[in-house]
């Protein structure tokens, strides 16, 4: 049994070496991340961060400017693609692999399945996306297997609505965004119009609109709520298709796109058909409606939910907006006996770097949130490249402009990542800071998957004794305990500017939880590395100090506590 530790990368900047790009710059200016260069090396460096998963982020091919026509791959209209590179989440062929990452283009397929064989050597396993809710405006599939039809050629266009359709079309009105579509022979006509992928069910979608994108049709006619699922709806069973040919190239997970926009019922009819096939292969839901969480996971089958508006959203606010630590507490409650089903992270592609001007300023400040993150739950961990080193992203790239997020958008090269891998040999010039953060990290994920407490343990919160506690500040502080039946671990972390010398009201009941008796014992700081005689009762505090931006995770055994004559 193991926590799941999964690293978000994407290739086309992972691997992008090229040492000054150009905002704005094309593909032939700023190049692109190829999969080949995922090396053995790198695969090795990442496990020994503690990842056990890597999330592979944009590999089916999605719309981009770059010119494969050579190749035997249609040539995109730029003007409905994001920046040159386009979004990962705008797919023109379920079934291939984004060109930009191949060495050798006509071999991309055999690419990825190298890829999947070097990381699976190296004992991680793989996850790709799932995007069910849209596809790109010009989908065109030419790797697609025999025997299976692109979407919408067999549609009605001149109905908004019928359950085999697999688009919906706004009828007899041209596609007309808030944008220029160009003009002459380089115009992009669409007509019929059809609904873009952020159900916006008109021909007039604006420049904050995903105009790049078509809505697909699940079954559901939204023009008056009815709903047609049986007999099963074409787009369900393409999907069908889509995730088993993955899955049969030997991905271990897919982390499926916005699944709120798609109807749980399609979820409840396809997860279980896959698992069948392929025992094992997990499914993430990326989903924003905590009302959602537990019919996705009960009735849709996830085996994990983003927790963004949840514990996300609340650590972010501790560390930006003056929100107070013990508000933690209604986060594990909110998501009491799904806990585990929950997958925690401070970064990924849609969010802010902790360590922008947006966020923290200052990747120093983690500990807190990382340790929270990590250990609340037996939950995954997710990590996104960069991250690790402190990485700010507050490049301006070009579609992307200065924001806190490293773009999805263009072709770019991050340069705390590709001085890291230093051309895949992995020895490259870290400045010291940036090596502090990722020992912080390694060290930190490392032992969320060698203590058991952490692995599979018992969660009992320690806030509700120490609210009006003068030796513990809950606006600052957090304190809850790990624990099996023959270890603990008291936990504390400390949002402050200030180290802090604490003392941890232990309540009785937490004793009746963890069935621990009273005593001295010898333990050890987890973090740090210190070992101490504490006491570990309830007749007086547990004291402890804990660094500014930091935090403690004392370790108790239980065999060595020494009981207290009474």
């Amino acid at each position: 049994m193991s926590k799941p530790i999964i690293y978000q990368l994407l290739p086309r900047l992972f691997t992008n070496f090229c040492k000054a790009p150009v905002v704005n710059g094309t593909l032939e200016q700023n190049g692109s991340g190829k999969l080949n260069d995922i090396n053995k090396t790198v695969l090795a460096e990442i496990r020994k961060l503690g990842a056990t998963h890597v999330w592979y982020t944009g590999l089916i091919e999605h719309t981009h400017d770059a010119n494969y026509t050579k190749c035997g791959i249609p040539r995109h209209n730029p003007h409905v693609i994001k920046g040159h590179a386009g979004s990962p989440y705008a797919i023109s062929d379920y079934y291939d692999i984004d060109p930009d990452l191949a060495v050798d283009v006509p071999r991309r397929i055999k690419e990825f399945e190298d890829l999947v064989g070097r990381t699976h050597e190296a004992d991680l396993k793989v996850i790709i996306d799932f995007v069910p809710n849209h596809v790109a405006r010009q989908y065109k599939s030419d790797a697609k297997p025999n025997g299976v039809n692109d979407f919408g050629v067999h549609d009605n266009h001149e109905m908004f609505f019928t359950p085999n359709n697999n688009f919906y079309y706004i009828t007899r009105q041209q596609f007309s965004p808030q944008i220029d579509l160009g003009t002459g022979p380089d115009a992009y006509i669409e007509f019929p119009a059809k609904a873009s992928g952020n159900d916006c069910f008109n021909a007039f979608p604006g420049v904050n609109d995903w105009y790049d994108t078509i809505k697909l049709n699940y079954g559901i006619d939204y023009g008056n709520g009815s709903r047609h699922f049986d007999p099963v709806p074409d787009t369900w069973n393409k999907m069908l298709h889509i995730l088993d040919y993955w899955a049969s190239k030997g991905v271990d997970g897919f982390r499926c796109d916005m699944v709120h926009m798609v109807p749980l019922e399609f979820w409840h009819w396809v997860i279980p058909q896959i698992k069948k096939r392929y025992p094992g292969i997990i499914f993430i839901a990326e989903i924003y409606d905590m009302g959602l969480y537990r019919p996705f996971i009960n009735f849709g089958g996830f085996d994990y939910l983003y927790d963004k508006v949840n514990l996300y959203d609340t650590l972010r606010a501790i560390e930006t907006s003056n929100h107070s630590a013990a508000r933690l507490t209604g986060c594990w409650q909110a998501v009491e006996g799904i806990g585990s089903k929950m997958l925690n992270f401070l970064e990924n592609h849609d969010e802010q770097r902790f360590a922008s001007t947006f966020y923290a300023g200052d990747a120093n400040k983690v500990v807190p949130s990382l340790i929270v993150s990590t250990c609340i739950n037996t939950g995954p961990m997710m990590i996104y490249f960069g991250q690790e080193l402190g990485e700010p992203g507050m490049d301006a790239e070009g579609y992307s402009g200065m924001d806190g997020r490293t773009t999805i958008f263009d072709y770019w090269s991050v340069a705390s990542v590709r001085r890291w891998i230093a051309d895949g040999k992995c020895n490259g010039h870290l400045t010291n800071t940036e090596k502090k953060i990722r020992k912080i990290y390694s060290h930190i994920l490392n032992l969320a998957n060698s203590e058991d407490a952490i692995v599979k343990g018992g969660f009992f919160d320690l806030m509700y004794v120490n609210l009006e506690n003068e030796h513990l500040n809950p606006h600052r502080h957090f304190a809850f305990i790990r624990h099996t039946d023959t270890e603990a671990i008291i936990i504390a972390v400390n949002f402050g500017n200030t180290d802090d010398d604490v003392a941890i009201n232990i309540p009785v009941h937490a004793f009746d939880a963890i069935h621990f008796p009273k005593g001295n014992v010898k333990t050890k700081e987890l973090v740090g590395g210190t070992v101490d005689t504490k006491y570990f009762g309830t007749d007086k505090p547990f004291s402890t100090t804990i660094p500014a931006h930091g935090a403690v995770m004392w370790k108790i055994k239980r065999k060595d506590i020494k009981k207290i004559p009474v």
